[in-house]
């Protein structure tokens, strides 16, 4: 375990990669630790390779990838977010909620697509609101949560929406009027 660690800590995001891709199953709290930090390498395929791995682990590994949701990390706050939804994490949930409010707008888009996905109609009021956020990521994944559940949209706030000229808000409004 020693030099897993220390691959995953020193070595070449391919020898990071190759290891990671054999860490599916692991429930070691320090090993699972060092798969989460993986999730703000400098590397994408790295960060895409220890995503994979969380997400395909079998064992009860939630409670601890909740707790990392209150990292001071911004990528980890938002990929395990991702990762709990991806995972069908229902238990998440209210932790997932608190993230809607953060200071950086990745880990509020992430935490709306992610409660999307898990199909959080409790966070209808959120998703709503979230439709004023100052970042346009950030509406786009409160709409398309808005969309997928189904969630009624009064003609004022689609008006106020389309008011950012944005094309794929635009489609994503017609889109669901079509439904």
């Amino acid at each position: 375990m020693e030099n897993i660690l220390k691959v995953l800590e020193f070595g070449n995001s391919k020898e990071k990669i190759k290891i990671l891709e054999t860490l599916d199953n692991e429930d070691n709290p320090n090993l699972l630790e060092k798969i989460i930090s993986k999730l703000d390498d400098d590397d994408l395929a790295v960060r895409g390779e220890a995503f994979s791995s969380l997400l395909l682990n079998k064992n009860k590994i939630s409670n601890f990838l909740i707790n990392n949701l209150s990292t001071a990390n911004k990528n980890i706050r938002s990929f395990v977010s991702l990762v709990l939804a991806n995972r069908n994490e229902t238990s998440a949930i209210p932790e997932i909620i608190k993230l809607v409010n953060d200071e950086r707008s990745m880990v509020r888009s992430c935490a709306l697509g992610a409660l999307g996905h898990l199909k959080a109609i409790e966070a209808k009021e959120i998703f709503l609101e979230a439709l004023s956020d100052s970042n346009i990521e950030v509406k786009k994944s409160a709409l398309q949560a808005i969309i997928n559940l189904k969630i009624a949209l009064s003609e004022e706030k689609i008006n106020d929406i389309l008011k950012e000229k944005d094309p794929e808000i635009e489609k994503m409004i017609l889109s669901a009027i079509k439904k």
